[in-house]
């Protein structure tokens, strides 16, 4: 193992007076200037003299330095592969009911007919609607994760949406 040097020390001396051991102290002693120094008398117990004892107290900073433990990072995946987990045991709705409903409303003010601009909504309905919507989305995006890995992919593309789409003949093309 490497040594290291020791940086020099002044002796401070029994044969010193407490105001030049005072002086000695503070040139050898130098604090960085965001450390406060307290000082608190104390007796010397060789010369049974009256001295200064420096006490180094770190100052308070606005900005804290390091927290105390880092935030865990998980590897790609292993947050997704969780979620679905969880989700799949669950059988709470996903989508947030008042989101949901805002654009249910704002759906229907568009289409109504004759210049009608509120429509009244039965909480029951709302979330009918709800649970439909959540049930055709969860399908779709099933058959179209099947269409992805049949193209031997795990991303699913536009292109899987459309291939699913289309295989369950709700594109509106004929044959």
């Amino acid at each position: 193992m490497a040594r290291t040097k020791q940086t020099a020390r002044k002796y401070v001396g029994h044969n010193t007076g407490p105001k030049k051991r005072d002086t000695i102290l503070k040139k050898v002693v130098k604090t960085p200037k965001h450390i406060k120094v307290k000082e608190e008398p104390v007796e010397d117990k060789c010369t049974k003299t009256r001295g200064v004892r420096r006490k180094v107290v770190p100052a308070r900073r606005s900005v804290k330095e390091s927290p105390a433990k880092p935030k865990r990072r998980f590897r790609k995946g292993t947050v997704a592969l969780r979620e679905i987990r969880r989700y799949q045991k669950t059988t709470e709705l996903l989508i947030k009911r008042l989101p949901f409903q805002r654009l249910v409303r704002e759906i229907a003010n568009k289409g109504a007919p004759g210049g009608q601009t509120e429509f009244r909504w039965q909480h029951d309905a709302l979330e009918a609607l709800q649970e439909a919507a959540e049930a055709f989305l969860i399908s779709m995006l099933e058959d179209s994760n099947l269409c992805a890995l049949h193209a031997k992919r795990v991303t699913i593309m536009p292109k899987d949406m459309q291939l699913a789409k289309r295989l369950r003949r709700e594109d509106g093309v004929s044959e």
